[in-house]
This record gives structure tokens, sequence and C-alpha cells, in this order.
């Protein structure tokens, strides 16, 4: 099993990302939380890991931070919560923040996740609130979502948008629904880069 990944950042396509370990390249999804905090492309990068075993795949997940490959590890053991759920539910909040939805019995907020219905949300709430009763909370839950963006190539504003929208797609939002946010948080004026576009949309989708 591969626990950690430790190399050179070599493409960035979120929510996936390529990492050359000694001249063998590893394609690895990891939620926004994490793309956020990854460094330039070229530089060094460590990841923890989950490796996930389907039917019809193999695929590689890769967290920043411990807590969030927990907190991943966790949410996956919830009934009908797969993997590409967890990373969506796990892109638009951190660890803590999450955690704190789960503890306040916010399912509004878990609502707003592609595929998370009520009673998903409801089912989530119940189960992970029992699990996670002795999660240590951060002082700045909304840290990795503040992390300044990097690495990205200087690219026109509909590039941006469309890197954006393609990211967002790959988390489960439908393509209209995607456009949707992208336009919004364009409208916000403060985005450099197609990584600012989608912090800035899933941001819009976190609680209060």
């Amino acid at each position: 099993m591969i626990g950690r990944l430790q190399g050179t950042l070599i493409e960035k396509q979120p929510p996936q990302v390529l990492i050359d370990v000694q001249g063998v390249g590893y394609e690895v999804l990891v939620p926004m939380t994490t793309v956020f905090q990854l460094p330039a492309l070229g530089e060094k990068v460590t990841l923890l890991t989950h490796f996930a075993v389907s039917e019809n795949a193999q695929t590689l997940y890769g967290f920043y931070s411990k807590k969030d490959r927990e907190l991943f590890r966790t949410l996956i053991k919830v009934s009908g919560v797969g993997p590409k759920m967890a990373l969506g539910i796990l892109s638009g909040m951190d660890a803590d923040e999450l955690v704190r939805c789960f503890m306040d019995n916010n399912t509004a907020a878990l609502v707003k996740v592609p595929g998370v219905g009520k009673k998903t949300a409801e089912r989530l709430v119940v189960e992970m609130r029992d699990r996670l009763k002795d999660w240590q909370l951060g002082a700045s839950p909304l840290a990795a979502m503040e992390a300044a963006s990097q690495g990205m190539a200087n690219v026109s504003a509909s590039d941006m948008a469309a890197e954006a929208e393609s990211a967002l797609v790959a988390l489960g939002y439908k393509p209209t629904e995607a456009s949707k946010l992208v336009n919004a948080a364009q409208k916000d004026g403060s985005a450099a880069t197609s990584e600012d576009l989608i912090r800035l949309a899933l941001r819009s989708l976190a609680p209060a």
C-alpha cells in the first residue's frame, strides 16, 4: 500500500496532479484544499496518500495534511459515501470546518456537495459526529482555503474560467452549475488564477 509520495510536482490539472518520483509519474487525485497548498510546478512536494481499489479502477488519493487523510478515510466508511464523494466534500471545506458541520448538525452545508442528498447528509452527521467526538479542532479552520495560490501560469480570463469549470465538473458538479459558480466568482474581481476562481466558487458554498 502506498502511504506517502515525495517527488517533483510536474503537472497540475485539478483535482488531479502528477508527481515524478525518481522517474515514475504518479497520477493522484487531491481535494481542492490540498491543491491550494501545493508548491509551484517543478518544486518538491510531499503528499500523504490513500490507495483505493475498486472493481474497475485503482486510484491514488493525496492529501497535504494528516488530518485531511484521516477525515477522508473516516468519510468513506459511511454507508453510501465513496471516495469521489468524499473528495468533493473535502474540497469545499477544510477538515476542521467540516468537522464543525457534523458537530453542529449542519446538513444544509453538506447537501451543496454533488451527490449528497438530504438523507445522505443526515446519515453523515449522525455517523461522523460519533466517530469524530475526539477530534481536536485547530485554531484556524479556514487556513487551507485561504492559502495563497501558487505555480499557475498567466492565462486569459476565459482560459482561467474553463480550467476552473473543468475542475468543478471533475468534482461532480453539473456543467451548468460549475459555469454559474465560476461566473459568480469572476465578478468578485480578485481572482488572478484558475485556482483562485475555484477557491472563490467553493467558498460560496461553504457554511457561513
